[in-house]
């Protein structure tokens, strides 16, 4: 008796399909300096646009995580795409890069094109949003490996920058002050605390709050906001001298990032009304104030440092807060 490959759990066919469903999605991303169509084996940008003394190219990647299960939860997967843009676009624009493409990879024990396809519109708005072009990727279908209804995700993005611009932090002094730049939500970490604080009542992320204003599962599954243009646009006007993106680890892991040695941060997390979320998650879950702020973006999904004399137009552009001030010290991070 002969197999084929579908016998063995891979419908190429359904590959097809899926490819066929996503192109209109990638080709929406893409301006004159993608080079080729959807297929190639490699996918090609070119740089002559770009009029720069030392060019230097950033990269970044990263996933979804265990957001994932939430849109499992909820089946909801035409959003999931734009957090895995913005985890990495967000990162490459800490160092004021210009996101330029970008590659997305899927796995699933099952392919389904119509959910491929869901998949990648959101990958594909999470890409203008950042000003970058989606130019290849790749979705693999692995049988034994996922569950048939379940998939993960992850991306790969490359910006550019002149290397006398370039955002290192190294220039931050004391003095200096921290604006923060709200964040959308949960964004894309702490997320396996989220469920572990759900447990298997999955159904109760379909229940109206009215502290929320909508579902527990819809706010949860809130995009990660993409602040790549805004950065572009500040940048242009003010000096930035460092940039954290809050990611994994909160307040405390990432806003010490951006220092210099001999620089602290010192935060007055009162400077603003952390969002209904948090509350409820630490609520849920009896957390204590550092803690959260070590696992959580707390409300706050950017920390920039500026010269004391930008700051307050810096918060205005940015719609933020003056969330601080950098004083000398150990490198590190006080929270008031």
């Amino acid at each position: 008796m002969s197999i084929n490959y579908k016998d063995a759990g891979v419908d190429v066919e359904a590959g097809y399909k899926a490819v066929d469903l996503m192109k209109k999605h990638i080709k929406s991303t893409h301006d004159d300096n993608v080079l080729g169509g959807v297929g190639s084996f490699g996918g090609m940008y070119a740089l002559n646009a770009f009029n720069m003394q030392e060019p230097v190219l950033v990269s970044g990647t990263d996933g979804v995580g265990t957001k994932l299960k939430i849109a499992f939860a909820m089946d909801k997967h035409d959003t999931v795409g734009i957090d895995c843009v913005a985890m990495c676009a967000n990162d490459i624009v800490c160092q004021g890069a210009q996101p330029l493409f970008f590659l997305d990879y899927i796995a699933t024990g099952k392919l389904e094109p119509e959910k491929a396809a869901m998949i990648v519109s959101g990958i594909a708005e999470g890409c203008r949003q950042s000003g970058c072009a989606l130019i290849g990727g790749e979705t693999a279908e692995m049988p034994g490996f996922y569950t048939e209804d379940e998939y993960d995700m992850a991306g790969f993005c490359v910006g550019v920058v002149d290397k006398s611009k370039l955002i290192t932090g190294q220039s931050i002094t004391a003095g200096d002050v921290i604006v923060g730049v709200p964040s959308s939500g949960v964004h894309s970490n702490g997320f396996s605390l989220v469920r572990k604080l759900v447990g298997d009542d999955t159904a109760s992320l379909k229940v109206y709050s009215d502290e929320l204003g909508k579902t527990f599962g819809e706010e949860l599954l809130t995009p990660t906001k993409i602040y790549v243009k805004l950065v572009l646009d500040l940048i242009k006007d003010y000096t930035i001298k460092g940039i954290s993106h809050i990611t994994g680890g909160g307040f405390i892991e990432n806003i010490p990032r951006m220092l210099p040695d001999g620089c602290r941060a010192v935060v007055n997390t009162a400077a603003y009304d952390v969002p209904a979320i948090f509350n409820v998650l630490m609520k849920m879950g009896n957390m204590e104030k550092a803690s959260a702020y070590n696992t959580f973006n707390m409300g706050m999904g950017l920390a920039l440092c500026v010269k004391p004399e930008e700051a307050d137009a810096v918060a205005k552009q940015s719609g933020g807060v003056i969330l601080g001030e950098i004083k000398a010290g150990e490198k590190g991070i006080d929270l008031l």
